[in-house]
């Protein structure tokens, strides 16, 4: 973000100039107004880009200070520039269902799972009768005919078994409730799985398309680079205009911002595949073994 903010400023610069050379050569006769109201709507959309990327630098500065545990206000313990950061040599690419696994959203609605298959057993085990064994041992009658007559012990125990028969509707309603959250948990449980794979099949194709357009911005950055120094070498003798050598280091300038945003798409894409994994793999001895 630094890179493409010092590049914009430079590229303000050099419109600025080319504006005030056309602006003179308007007042010599060697330019006409098309071309200095040209320059001057180049100028105000150079411009326009740049509250953007200072907005952009403010909140990705308050996001650090954050996610380091301090406040926006305290600002960030260490600087740093893009050309510090350094991608990953090894990322876990073939391994990527067991990865998947580990991600806390797979987990909760994993548990959520468990969770709503435990309910349907607990309702189902309600619809059973409760036995409850209250009657003294001496009290029992001793014919089976009479076991569940009044004045035995046996009494409560009637009772007991009868009970789920008058809740029998509540209870079956309850379990047919139970049965439809654990499919839907299990619907969850799909869905989030498949947006894990997702995520990662998302993040990979993202990198691989970073690589090119990281390739392709290098070498047209290189290009533009040569360009310039090669239009300064005529300016110095006398080969070539200002005006030359600016919309050379203009072209190189903007070729920079691609270069530095290509960068800044690869590191963004390369933590987005560390977030689509679950992260934390190079902590799991049984990946690292593999």
């Amino acid at each position: 973000m630094r890179e493409q903010i010092a590049a914009t400023h430079r590229l303000i610069d050099l419109e600025t100039d080319m504006l005030r050379i056309l602006r003179a050569q308007l007042g010599n006769g060697y330019a006409d107004r098309l071309d200095v109201a040209a320059q001057e709507s180049q100028l105000a959309q150079i411009v326009a880009t740049l509250p953007p990327l200072l907005k952009q630098l403010a909140q990705q500065r308050d996001l650090l200070a954050a996610l380091a545990g301090s406040l926006p206000g305290e600002g960030l313990a260490e600087e740093f520039k893009l050309a510090d950061l350094q991608l990953p040599l090894d990322l876990p690419l073939s391994l990527p269902s067991k990865l998947v696994a580990q991600r806390p959203d797979v987990l909760q609605a994993q548990e959520n799972l468990h969770s709503a298959s435990a309910q349907v057993g607990i309702a189902a085990a309600n619809r059973l009768p409760n036995i409850m064994l209250t009657a003294d041992a001496g009290s029992m009658a001793l014919a089976f005919g009479k076991m569940f007559s009044s004045g035995t012990g046996f009494w409560g125990v009637a009772g007991s078994i009868t009970q789920p028969l008058f809740q029998g509707g509540a209870l079956l309603h309850r379990e047919r409730a139970a049965q439809a959250a654990y499919t839907n948990a299990f619907e969850q449980y799909r869905a989030t799985v498949l947006t894990a794979f997702q995520n990662v099949a998302d993040t990979l194709a993202a990198l691989e398309q970073d690589g090119e357009g990281l390739k392709a911005a290098a070498q047209a950055a290189d290009a533009a680079k040569i360009t310039f120094d090669l239009s300064r070498r005529q300016w110095e003798t006398g080969y070539a205009g200002y005006l030359a050598l600016l919309n050379a280091e203009q072209a190189y300038q903007q070729a920079v911002i691609n270069l530095a945003q290509a960068q800044a798409n690869r590191y963004a894409d390369t933590a987005a595949l560390f977030e689509a994994l679950g992260g934390g793999w190079w902590n799991r001895a049984d990946l690292a073994k593999k």
